[in-house]
């Protein structure tokens, strides 16, 4: 018999480490029986996976963003609900958000890397895109699951997991209602249309940089330093959840490439070859191969030389986290034996808490092994020629999910951004380099690798997605046997519709010549691949470089993987972490009292959420415009100085709005 829920809102301890002998009770409790697979729920997951799918490869390739699907699938199912008159929709809203939120991952995974196999002018099968998609998803999943108690429960409070803290907090407002709920409409409210002033209208910059002044445009192109702030509301909220702590390691490793290694390699501009650099970065413009040193921006030289940099600092923190996770990882593989030789483990799991209860590890197995058996039956009989390729192939897939999956989700947690770009585009180098080395090469090599490529991104991307749909369970209590099941759902129903709709875009725009879609990632796949498989240089000094740098700071005691995610991820990004991070740590230590203190906290992360909230839901709105060409941007005044200046004002006003409305909590709230 359903039992009702005892609270309405998360515990104290939510979002904060744990005490010695301390426990974290979920909203509905393990000893509840809350409704979380329905009809209803199942039916209406389905449909987000299909809705949003579609949305976002559409979107994706037409305009070269791919948003998070989690938190305006969660404000649809909470609208629903309301409008449908329903209660208690906690747990089944939980399952509508899993299912649905497959669709990001899957077009993240397919998008990044297939596109490219039509850029080379290879054709690619509805079969190829559906059964990439699918297989990377299932790995992604199976892969995660022995992990989930690690780093959802024996890790709580360590990390910030910035957008599973947003669509939870979303979740609980529409559940709770009240003012709760109303604090969360009017964050969303402000930040949704701040960022859609921005972006459809154009009245203020989305970014602002020191070029802004004579001296800062100077500096750049005489000292290739520059300093950029996206000032957008979603990214100031993201700072907020993710803590000053990690904000900082983040943006140290930007300010390492923009203001020390940038600025070097400026001034060795002299010394690089432009034809490489232009080859390397895809720029086709005349006018820039007929004066080459226009080509040497800090943008451009930090995508050249900064991010192969965190590629390799990405690679070898993620090593060394396999490394230090070894003994979860042995665990998890101890407990898979014990458990398929019929060992006590499986009847530990069947007798666990319900809100602990995962699928049974003998299940875990046979899905892994039939759906490995399943890839290697696509390759060889569908990609490769030979026995020994195959396998080889097979291998690249296993091993590098296996071992990538835990740094997906590290990253996830830590930032709330899957690296998954940089890692696959590892992941082709790697597998392309094995492939020759078998006699793989041309256009055959070049197809299997963007294919094995495919798997392994979509795998990565599911991993991260899956984990922070899991760490939402856990703080709200649902059963992750129940959400893992029906993830496979999901990611069925993405992969199918992913597949379809890329296949129409590719027939009527194509991702090559005038008209075509944008592509980025997976333009920059293709330019990578394609020397590789004929013969051509591959950045690994700077991989071996930012390797090395990993390993120092690892030694030093430094985050390396929050580090190297600064080096990647352009400076504009980071920076506003710190500035969200700022107004957590001024907000939450201005009184003595500390409960106070507590009180601002949890309204500021309310209010955090809700800027992420209302951005992501803007953002969807406004690359729809886009692609259905509705142009109301003011172009003139968007790239005008005076704009980046309005900007650069508007972005204070949100910080003070930010803090002065988080600061009017009390201590009763």
């Amino acid at each position: 018999m359903q039992q009702e829920q005892t609270r309405t809102s998360l515990p104290e301890n939510a979002y904060r480490e744990l005490g010695p002998g301390e426990e974290y009770r979920p909203l509905m409790p393990a000893s509840s029986s809350p409704a979380e697979v329905t009809p209803y729920s199942v039916a209406m997951g389905i449909a987000m996976a299909v809705i949003f799918s579609a949305a976002a490869a559409f979107l994706g390739l037409k305009v070269g963003q791919v948003f998070e699907a989690a938190i305006p699938i969660a404000i649809i199912a909470v609208g629903m609900g309301n409008v449908l008159g329903k209660r208690n929709m906690l747990g089944q809203n939980v399952i509508i958000q899993s299912i649905g939120a497959s669709s990001g991952v899957i077009v993240a995974g397919a998008i990044f890397t297939l596109p490219a196999l039509y850029i080379l002018g290879l054709d690619a099968a509805f079969w190829q895109v559906f059964l990439s998609s699918l297989f990377g998803g299932l790995l992604g999943i199976v892969l995660m699951i022995p992990f989930r108690k690690y780093f959802v429960k024996e890790m709580h409070g360590k990390y910030p997991f910035p957008e599973a803290t947003a669509t939870t907090e979303v979740l609980v407002s529409g559940e709770k209602g009240g003012n709760q709920a109303k604090l969360l409409a009017v964050a969303g409210l402000v930040g949704g249309l701040y960022d859609f002033v921005v972006g459809t209208f154009g009245l203020w910059t989305e970014s602002v940089s020191t070029r802004i002044c004579t001296w800062g445009a100077a500096a750049a192109d005489k000292f290739k330093v520059v300093f950029s702030l996206n000032t957008s509301a979603a990214v100031l909220g993201l700072g907020y959840i993710i803590g000053l702590k990690y904000a900082m390691i983040i943006t140290a490793g930007s300010c390492l490439v923009w203001f020390v290694i940038v600025p070097v390699v400026g001034s060795l501009a002299g010394s690089i070859d432009a034809a490489a650099m232009a080859a390397s970065l895809g720029v086709t413009n005349a006018s820039v191969l007929a004066d080459p040193s226009t080509l040497f921006t800090p943008e451009n030289l930090f995508a050249y030389i900064g991010k192969p940099l965190g590629i390799g600092g990405i690679a070898m923190a993620g090593l060394v986290g396999i490394f230090r996770q070894s003994k979860i990882i042995r665990q998890a593989v101890g407990l898979a034996v014990s458990e398929f030789g019929g060992g006590k483990a499986g009847a530990a799991s069947a007798t666990a808490e319900r809100t602990q209860r995962d699928l049974p590890m003998k299940r875990i197995l046979t899905i892994l092994v039939a759906t490995l058996l399943s890839i290697f039956v696509f390759f060889h009989f569908g990609l490769l020629d030979g026995w020994v390729q195959s396998v080889t192939a097979i291998l690249i897939v296993f091993f590098i999910s296996f071992l990538f999956t835990t740094v997906a989700a590290n990253a996830i947690a830590i930032v709330g951004t899957n690296p998954v770009s940089g890692m696959t585009l590892m992941t082709l180098i790697l597998s392309s380099l094995i492939l020759v080395s078998v006699g793989l090469s041309g256009t055959t090599g070049m197809t299997a690798a963007l294919i094995i490529g495919g798997v392994v991104c979509t795998a990565l991307s599911m991993a991260g997605g899956f984990i922070t749909d899991l760490k939402i369970g856990y703080w709200l209590g649902t059963t992750p046997r129940k959400q893992e099941t029906w993830k496979f759902l999901g990611t069925l129903v993405s992969a199918a519709t992913v597949a379809g709709v890329m296949i129409v875009l590719n027939r009527a725009f194509g991702f090559v010549g005038e008209g075509a879609l944008v592509a980025p990632q997976a333009n920059a796949m293709a330019a990578v691949i394609q020397p590789l498989m004929t013969g051509g240089q591959t950045p690994w000094v700077l991989y071996f470089c930012g390797a090395m740098l990993a390993l120092v700071l690892t030694s030093i005691g430094v985050p390396a993987l929050a580090f190297a995610l600064g080096m990647f991820i352009p400076m504009e990004l980071n920076a506003p972490l710190v500035v969200g991070g700022l107004v957590a740590w001024f907000v939450s230590g201005r009184s003595t009292d500390a409960v106070l203190n507590k009180a601002r906290f949890d309204r500021g992360t309310l209010i955090a959420s809700g800027f992420i909230a209302g951005g992501a839901l803007m953002g969807v709105l406004t690359a729809l415009l886009k692609f259905l060409e509705v142009d109301w941007m003011l172009a003139d005044w968007a790239s005008s100085n005076a704009a980046e200046w309005t900007g650069l004002a508007a972005y204070l006003a949100l910080i003070g709005y930010f803090a002065w409305h988080t600061m009017q909590a009390k201590k009763e709230n």
